[in-house]
């Protein structure tokens, strides 16, 4: 009898689909065992997605963890003998933190790996089923590659200090330009090194066309070998790559790949849903000589392929909108007037009615008024492809976005205040008392300060004045509250303005439309 996939939710049409696939060819099934001895997650730690792991004291007395990751496992045990490429596919669960919800996660993956003797050709061809696997998911999907030796050539090309190197990579990954150019000055580079560092945002587009940009901005033999590398690639795959982006400003999971990297995005999907690459480091310790390469696509993303568009969104679906997240208020009220000015006005003032959603049909955008500090929460989930919001609830938040643009506006300061005659006792935690639970705890982790943190929603002035905090951490922009209450501000740590963002799969399949959008922005901010 014949199987009717139709009848199957996404993920399980995937499933049948991608086994075949990988069995024809020539991988062969591994099944990982829902439990690991603690020690292996231990001991590669860098190499997990997340440290954090559940652990329990199995019969016989060894500590053991619930499965995180499963190329770990694999790569334990493979043995590849000299020259000999093994090759495995896996339908497994693993159990990771999740971010929003603060407790672990079940996740279902499918992938594949390719131990041993991996060569450019078997690169090459782990690569093309990685397409393929997209394909096989019949909707439309973005393929991006990029190389971590042509991002760490550059860094290295221009001497970057080793402390200033993650918030470096932190900025590449929101590919936020403006603060990017400012942690480069701040590490002590240069302008034009500066410029080479953002210049690294640009180089994102077609492969064949982003090759040639990037070969005119190499500064190293590291970084022309993994140009090389890719030229090598698209090479191999021909018609098969055709579509494929290159996106070298990619520096996700920097500890774990050291080569080629791999990430693909389907329509509908505001995350990525495979993610791939390079992991000889990792499969050396376990196997010297031997090389690695593998990807895993993420099943339960797949299952919103299945849920209907609302009504809101199926409106208008013949033709590609924008939808733009706008924070209700004065925020709102500014950022709306600068997407006007740049000829994005909605056919209806949305002051002067009660809808939470207007439009544009001309223009295709379509706005949501939201709570300020939800914005960044709808552009993450990809209800909102775009939004304006603040940079202390995006920090606060943080979203997994890309911040694109700092547009001036509601500029003020992240500070710490307390009593003008105030002095830090350090032999006991300092009680700071803040709105900003996230942004307090990193800021004074920096530091290496101990702190106990009250949480508080509103009149955050009167903490220290009540004696409820020694501090507190808060949004200054004039001080005239903190003054006429007799407290000042300690210390400065973070500049404070409203920040353009986008959800990263929105950004590959609509990169046109919001290209577009926000080159119009910032030529009315310049007016």
């Amino acid at each position: 009898m014949e199987i009717e996939l139709n009848r199957f939710t996404p993920a399980e049409q995937a499933t049948f689909r991608l086994r075949a696939l990988y069995e024809q060819a020539g991988y062969r099934k591994y099944r990982a065992s829902r439990f690991e001895e603690y020690a292996l997650y231990q001991e590669y730690q860098r190499f997990l997605p997340d440290s954090q792991v559940i652990t329990f004291t199995d019969l016989d007395g060894k500590l053991r963890a619930i499965k995180p990751d499963v190329t770990l496992s694999i790569a334990k045990t493979a043995q590849p003998a000299a020259g000999e490429c093994k090759r495995f596919y896996y339908n497994e669960e693993v159990c990771r933190p999740s971010r929003e919800s603060h407790t672990f996660q079940t996740i279902h993956q499918m992938g594949l790996e390719s131990m041993g003797a991996v060569d450019a050709d078997e690169q090459a061809a782990v690569v093309r089923l990685a397409l393929q696997s997209l394909a096989a998911l019949n909707v439309p999907t973005v393929l991006e590659v990029s190389h971590m030796g042509y991002l760490t050539g550059m860094l290295d090309a221009l001497q970057v200090p080793a402390e200033a190197r993650g918030r470096i990579l932190d900025f590449l990954r929101a590919k936020n330009a403006h603060e990017l150019r400012t942690a480069a000055l701040a590490a002590g580079l240069d302008e034009a090194a500066a410029a080479a560092l953002t210049g690294l945002l640009e180089l994102h587009g077609p492969l064949g066309a982003t090759l040639t940009a990037a070969r005119a901005a190499c500064r190293c033999d590291a970084q022309r070998a993994a140009l090389d590398e890719l030229q090598a690639l698209q090479n191999a795959l021909g018609e098969d790559g055709r579509g494929t982006q290159l996106d070298l400003s990619m520096a996700d999971e920097m500890e774990y790949y050291n080569g080629l990297v791999f990430t693909g995005y389907v329509a509908g999907i505001p995350r990525a849903v495979l993610k791939g690459g390079r992991y000889d480091y990792l499969m050396q310790r376990f196997t010297p000589g031997a090389n690695a390469i593998g990807f895993a696509i993420y099943l339960d993303e797949l299952e919103r392929l299945a849920a209907p568009l609302p009504p809101v969104q199926q409106q208008g679906k013949e033709k590609t909108w924008l939808n733009i997240a706008l924070p209700k208020g004065r925020l709102g009220d500014k950022a709306y007037k600068l997407l006007a000015g740049a000829g994005y006005s909605a056919s209806e003032d949305y002051n002067d009615t009660r809808k939470l959603v207007v439009e544009n049909p001309d223009a295709c955008v379509r706005y949501f008024l939201v709570k300020p500090s939800d914005v960044a929460i709808y552009v993450e989930h990809g209800a909102a492809d775009i939004g304006i919001v603040g940079k202390d609830i995006l920090t606060e938040s943080g979203a997994d976005v890309y911040e694109l643009l700092d547009t001036g506006m509601g500029k003020c300061r992240m500070c710490v205040a307390g009593p003008a005659n105030f002095a830090d006792d350090e032999s006991r935690a300092l009680r700071v008392a803040t709105k900003f639970v996230n942004i307090a705890r990193d800021h004074y982790e920096r530091r290496g300060r101990d702190i106990d943190i009250i949480k508080l929603n509103g009149s955050i002035e009167l903490a220290p004045i009540l004696g409820l905090s020694d501090v507190i951490v808060d949004i200054v922009e004039t001080g005239t509250t903190l003054r006429e209450n007799n407290l000042t501000v300690l210390e400065e740590f973070m500049p404070i303005s409203a920040r353009f963002i986008a959800n990263k799969a929105s950004y590959k399949f609509k990169y046109a439309q919001l290209t577009e959008l926000l080159n119009k922005m910032k030529e009315a901010l310049a007016k």
